[in-house]
C-alpha cells in the first residue's frame, strides 16, 4: 500500500494514536507533519522521525482555533510543497456522568472534537484539489456509532457528528476526487486509559469480543489502508477496528 512522496498532517500527532498513525505513514514513504497544541512534544517526535530516516516535522495547532490551523497548514505546505493527505485525529474526552456534565466541558469537547474536524477539512482544501489521490481521514470512535460504555456524552455526540461530516463531505468533496473517510476505534491502550483504574479496565475489556484493548497501532493500520494510493474508490466509508465490540 503506496503513500511514498505524499506530504500528510496528522493532527494531534505528538502522542498515542496520532503519533502511531504519523510513525506507520512516515514508514511508508510519506513526508509527515505532527501537529499539536503541545509544540514541543510534536516537534521532539518529529526529530525522533527524522533521525531514522524519515521525513517529518513538528509543529503547532489548535483545531479548536480556525487561524491556527491555517497557519499550521500553511506551514506544512511551504515545507513540504503542498498537502495530500489530512488525518483529523486531534481530539479530547471527558467521562463525566450525564448529571455532571457541565456547559464548559460540552462546548470544549465540541470545539476541539467536531468543530476541529470540519475545519481542518476547510483550510485543508486549497491544497488537496488538484493533488494526485488526496485524502481525509478522519477519527472517530465507536461511541459516534452506538454510545458509549464509559465516555461522556459530549464526546459520544461530537464523534457521532464526524461520521455525519464523513458522510456528507464525501459527497461533496467527490467532484475533486477527494476521498473521505472515517476509522472508528473501540477502546484503545493509550495513556489516557492507563490512567483508569484496573477494575475499570476490566470492566470495558469484558465488552470486547476479542477479549483484549486494542493497539493504537491497530488504528494505524486503517488509516494507512485508506490513504494509500491504491484505494482512490473508498470514500464515504466508516472503518471499526474495534475487536467485535460493535458490528454493523
Amino acid at each position: 500500500m503506496d503513500v511514498q512522496n505524499r506530504v500528510a498532517i496528522v493532527t494531534g500527532g505528538a502522542q498515542g494514536i496520532g503519533l502511531a498513525i504519523a510513525t506507520l505513514l512516515a514508514q511508508r514513504g510519506a513526508k509527515v507533519a505532527l501537529t499539536d497544541v503541545n509544540k514541543d512534544k510534536a516537534v521532539a517526535e518529529a526529530e525522533k522521525l527524522k533521525a531514522q530516516g524519515y521525513e517529518a516535522m513538528g509543529g503547532y495547532c489548535d483545531v479548536s482555533k480556525v487561524e491556527s490551523i491555517k497557519e499550521s497548514f500553511k506551514e506544512v505546505a511551504d515545507t513540504f510543497g503542498g498537502i495530500d493527505i489530512l488525518v483529523n485525529n486531534a481530539g479530547i474526552l471527558f467521562s463525566s456522568p450525564v448529571e455532571e456534565i457541565t456547559e464548559k466541558e460540552w462546548d470544549l469537547v465540541m470545539s476541539i472534537d467536531l468543530k476541529g474536524c470540519f475545519f481542518c477539512m476547510q483550510q485543508a482544501l486549497p491544497y488537496l484539489k488538484g493533488r494526485e489521490h488526496p485524502r481525509i481521514i478522519s477519527i472517530s470512535s465507536v461511541a459516534g456509532k452506538m454510545g458509549s460504555y464509559a465516555s461522556g456524552m459530549a464526546y459520544v455526540a461530537a464523534k457521532g457528528g464526524i461520521l455525519s461530516l464523513t458522510y456528507g463531505m464525501s459527497r461533496r468533496l467527490a467532484p475533486y476526487k477527494i476521498t473521505v473517510n472515517a476509522v472508528c476505534p473501540g477502546t484503545i491502550e493509550t495513556d489516557i486509559i492507563r490512567q483508569w483504574t484496573p477494575e475499570k479496565i476490566q470492566e470495558l475489556t469484558a465488552n470486547i469480543p476479542l477479549g483484549t484493548l486494542g493497539k493504537a497501532e491497530d488504528i494505524a493500520q486503517a488509516v494507512a489502508f485508506l490513504a494509500a494510493d491504491e484505494n482512490d474508490f473508498i470514500t464515504g466509508e466508516a472503518i471499526s477496528v474495534n475487536g467485535g465490540m460493535y458490528c454493523g
